[in-house]
């Protein structure tokens, strides 16, 4: 099982993960209704098994919770996904969700990086701060070692861009990660 248990604690926050690529149960408490929503789509569509609670300092806002979360699951994802042979390495994925459409293109390829072009129409989705979703793709992306391009094609709604980015981030990692042999895809022979 590709797997790997990670736990942070700062003066911030205290988040502990387990991830697991080849699938299980998807439990998550941070504390924000909407990135729990967003982070149980996230698992669900990339087919990740996720046991995930976070602490915060919410009593200021939710920035350190969604960063620090989006630093302890791809610090998680990079040791589950190992010395990444047989994987895919790379995975893009359009989701629509009712008038946005939203992109994302990654490699797994252990040179991070993070192209983030989704402009959010309204700056809260309930108790979420919708310019957040940035700081927990570029988190993730830094941590993981993965090269991260994410677009919103069109779209009104901040709440249907965010799900479509999120739900379009686990089906490309689910390209990805999936196997399809025993070597290492990259003509450097190491990724």
């Amino acid at each position: 099982m590709r797997q790997a248990a990670i736990q942070r604690t700062t003066k911030e926050t205290d988040i502990s993960a387990a991830l697991c690529l080849d699938g299980g149960e998807v439990n998550v408490s941070t504390g924000i209704g909407f990135f729990d929503h967003m982070l149980t789509a996230l698992a669900f569509y990339a087919g990740f098994g996720l046991e995930l609670s976070a602490l915060g300092d919410l009593h200021i806002d939710g920035h350190h919770t969604v960063e620090d979360v989006g630093i302890v699951l791809g610090q998680a994802f990079k040791e589950a996904l190992g010395d990444k042979r047989g994987i895919h390495r790379y995975g893009t994925a359009f989701v629509p969700m009712d008038e946005a459409l939203c992109r994302t293109v990654l490699d797994c390829s252990n040179r991070p990086f993070m192209v983030f072009d989704a402009p959010m129409p309204q700056p809260m989705i309930g108790g979420y701060d919708s310019c957040l979703t940035a700081e927990f793709m570029r988190a993730f992306a830094v941590n993981s070692g993965i090269t991260l391009h994410q677009k919103c094609e069109y779209g009104d709604n901040a709440h249907h861009i965010t799900e479509a980015l999120f739900k379009s981030l686990g089906q490309a990692l689910k390209e990805a990660v999936r196997m399809e042999g025993d070597g290492v895809v990259s003509t450097k022979g190491a990724l």
